[in-house]
């Protein structure tokens, strides 16, 4: 078989192209698959090479290694064939080059050694959780591709796509099983001579110590080897270097390579620190996982991007050191002592973390910042924000734990902000961050945990299943972290899953897509969420997270006046009770069942009942301290209710409308000027923010600053895209603020639209108590009732209805409301 008598056939269902290239361990074709039409790369063995046992094992090891892999950075096997006797691979047909010819003697810049080593090291973890181990780390089996401009080109100024790891052909294979333990990580048979101790495998320039000795080896070898590639990337130069391969074996074993900044005065320090760890010839030194090497590489490019690291000072020439030695060596016996001072009285923790202590205070609260799509997919941006969503709500459980909700969070989704000062604006010692990758029904999850205050990383692993075992993945990650922070767990655990249950793919998909609209609170997207909800337990009938959110966006619509309040509550109710009855221990089904007790039947106990269940279930779900915190405001328990409300902003400080809640709060306890600072504080998050402008307007009203008022509804109007002609709120305050013509107007335009769709009675029996039409105010309040309008949860606190507080038709109504009267 040559390259000319294969140009131009059909192997299998390939027709070959042209040849691509050759080495010692295969040939590799360009061909076309004429059934998918597309193009691929076929790999022989070498022409003339006799297949020989163990040969044809290395041929078959590559394909079976690579071809249990899929990842969007490590090249696709697509089959394994034959042809006239000759074996065959058929992979992914790569446009670019191979890395090592992308170097070529020559350092690559900071921010391309970082794009492909965060690349490579999330294809290193992604083999090692599958249990294989490279042991052929080389940039010769890396490849750049292009990234696509119209264009083709060799210049290393366009490769600007993607690192893909290739070559499996020295791999060696073991049983998977989620997470790498390097150091329980089961080895292959003895009696396979290719892989068996003692065997030297691989290029012996990247060998990491232990390869050269011949030892068994496990996933540190490829980091070593990757250190190898970093190295290389950064200098343009092999670290270890000589003549013959017993001087260059000698080298890895016993000398320290050139320091990177030496040779590239580019490098930064920092850059250089991963370098070197990577390169411990104690492999129980080495980075243990290539996702620590990779969260490093990608917290230095977060640093570089935002411009906190700086390159090292280079190096002053000879005569520079020779006059200022004296004045350096003062400086340095002066630093020297100051440094010796600082570890002796603990200044700014440095014993603490010279001693490995992150810090001396235990880690109290914590943020799981959005998990970054690395699916390359934007369409599966919700399923990013719904693992982190979930892993969020699982940690929240930890009763010992301050973890902040999803609404703050999401502030900071593709934000480069230094993680310190995330921390600080969000008042937690610790931040989670990572990734989550979904290919077809295979989901894997990188976190990481970072101590905030110290900018130190403390822990970081991958996690790998099944769709449909993704309740017990989001499990598994969030009691790692736990553990990793030493908490107690709430008395029944920090997951109210018990033993995770398989769900169907395709109902959590829904599910997830549910969230994602229902967390947009618009009337079109919590419609949308209704939909989405609906397939989830369609799919899967016992699916009670599903139901749980079917319940909010019901209730949510017909508080709003968007559906009709006996359909809402129905629905409501019906979704809420399903969900319980699946799972008592879902805390957000009973914070459903607590809202619709109180915003429509007006069942007290109950809604009491099911809050501090709720609450009891999940100390941490701020949206449910919040709903809480306006039930305690309406029955007058105000300092209970400020507390609550103080509470969840405290779990959920970036949210507008927990902060919002809280002005209205403090305004419904007569505290005007803390709730008008609390309000003005919100508007400075978002100055279009058009709640805001209404809670502010209502503050206004109390003092009496009615043109003021005036002025912020309409704000709200125009921000919300209501019609002002329609706004009870602006014609409540032109009729306290003495414009009752105007306000009679509104009235009557609000009376008519009432005749053609659904107007609030509570909303025109407010209208005309502040017009002083109190005996139809009241004809409207009856109606309200009859119809269980939500707006008369306000009745015993707020402005709404201070004009008709003083009649006594208003206490019979609190009564029947069974309201303190």
């Amino acid at each position: 078989m040559d390259a000319q008598s294969l140009t131009g056939q059909t192997v299998s269902h390939y027709r070959v192209l042209e040849k691509l290239g050759g080495g010692g361990m295969g040939v590799v074709y360009k061909a076309e698959d004429t059934r998918l039409h597309r193009f691929v790369a076929l790999k022989f063995l070498p022409e003339g090479l006799s297949v020989d046992a163990q040969t044809l094992s290395r041929f078959e090891r590559e394909a079976q290694a690579a071809s249990t892999l899929n990842h969007p950075n490590i090249c696709t096997i697509y089959e394994v064939g034959e042809h006239n006797g000759q074996p065959f691979i058929a992979m992914e047909y790569l446009e670019g080059q191979t890395l090592k010819h992308h170097i070529s003697g020559k350092p690559l810049p900071l921010e391309r050694v970082l794009e492909l080593g965060i690349e490579i090291a999330d294809a290193l973890d992604a083999a090692h959780a599958k249990g294989i181990v490279h042991r052929d780390i080389k940039p010769a089996n890396m490849f750049v591709t292009f990234r696509r401009s119209g264009f083709a080109s060799t210049n290393p100024e366009t490769l600007h796509g993607h690192a893909k790891i290739l070559d499996f052909g020295l791999a060696k294979l073991a049983p998977a099983g989620g997470a790498v333990n390097v150091s329980v990580m089961p080895t292959t048979s003895d009696l396979d001579q290719l892989t068996r101790p003692g065997t030297v495998i691989g290029t012996v320039t990247y060998m990491s110590p232990e390869q050269v000795r011949g030892e068994e080896l496990d996933a540190r070898t490829d980091l070593f080897s990757f250190g190898v590639v970093l190295y290389e990337m950064v200098t343009g130069v092999l670290p270890f270097r000589g003549e013959t391969s017993g001087v260059i074996a000698e080298a890895i074993l016993n000398r320290a390579p050139v320091a990177p900044v030496r040779l590239n005065p580019e490098v930064s320090p920092k850059l250089e620190e991963i370098v070197n760890k990577a390169l411990e010839k104690d492999r129980k030194l080495r980075f243990q996982s290539a996702a620590e090497i990779r969260t490093d590489l990608q917290r230095l490019k977060r640093d570089s991007d935002s411009g906190r690291t700086t390159p090292m000072t280079t190096t002053m020439p000879p005569q520079a050191r020779g006059l200022k030695r004296p004045i350096m060596a003062g400086g340095i016996l002066i630093a020297a002592l100051l440094i010796a001072l600082a570890v002796f009285m603990n200044i700014g923790g440095v014993r603490d973390r010279l001693l490995g202590k992150a810090s001396g205070r235990k880690i109290r609260s914590v943020a799981v910042l959005p998990l970054e799509n690395l699916s390359r997919d934007p369409e599966q941006e919700y399923f990013a924000d719904g693992m982190t969503e979930q892993l969020i709500t699982d940690l929240a459980q930890i009763n010992a734990l301050k973890v902040i909700s999803r609404t703050s969070v999401m502030r900071y989704k593709g934000a480069r902000k230094p993680l310190p000062q995330i921390a600080q604006e969000l008042g937690v010692d610790a931040v989670v961050e990572g990734s989550v990758q979904r290919a077809g029904d295979r989901v894997r999850i990188t976190a990481q945990l970072i101590d905030a205050r110290a900018d130190q990383h403390l822990w970081a692993r991958s996690y790998e299943r099944d769709l449909r075992d993704v309740l017990a993945l989001q499990d598994e990650v969030a009691q790692a972290i736990a553990n990793e922070l030493q908490i107690e767990l709430a008395a029944n655990g920090p997951l109210r899953h018990g033993s995770p249950r398989p769900v169907d793919p395709q109902a959590y998909e829904a599910f997830l897509k549910g969230r994602y609209y229902s967390s947009k609170r618009s009337a079109e997207d919590l419609r949308k969420s209704i939909e989405y909800f609906q397939s989830a337990v369609e799919k899967d009938p016992i699916y009670a997270a599903a139901y749980s959110g079917m319940a909010d966006a019901y209730a949510l619509l017909g508080y709003r006046g968007n559906l009709p309040t006996s359909e809402a509550l129905s629905k409501a109710k019906t979704a809420a009770l399903k969900a319980v009855a699946l799972d008592d221990s879902l805390a957000e089904a009973h914070a459903s069942l607590a809202f619709i007790a109180e915003t429509y039947e007006w069942d007290w106990p109950t809604a009491e009942r099911e809050y501090k269940r709720a609450l009891e279930l999940n100390s941490g779900y701020a949206e449910s301290h919040n709903w809480y915190a306006g039930f305690l405001m309406y029955q007058g328990r105000y300092e209970e209710g400020i507390a609550q409300a103080k509470r969840a902003r405290e779990l959920d400080p970036l949210s507008l409308p927990i902060n919002n809640a809280l002005g209205g709060r403090l305004l419904l306890a007569g505290r005007d000027s803390e709730a008008i600072e609390q309000i003005r504080k919100t508007l400075e998050m978002d100055p279009n923010f058009a709640p805001g402008h209404n809670q502010l307007g209502w503050a206004y009203i109390k003092e009496g600053k009615y043109e003021e008022a005036i002025a912020e509804f309409q704000k709200w109007q125009v921000l919300s895209g209501s019609d002002p002609d329609e706004s009870v709120d602006l014609g409540f305050a032109y009729a306290v603020g003495g414009k009752k013509d105007v306000a009679r107007k509104m009235l009557a335009r609000l009376k008519k639209k009432r005749e053609r769709s659904f107007v609030s009675p509570a909303s025109l029996a407010i209208l005309c108590g502040a017009l002083g039409e109190k005996d139809e105010a009241f004809a409207w309040l009856d109606k309200a009732y009859d119809l269980r309008d939500p707006q008369l949860t306000f009745l015993k606190v707020g402005p709404k209805f201070t004009p008709l507080r003083s009649d006594p038709r208003f206490q019979d109504l609190l009564r029947r409301m069974r309201l303190p009267t």
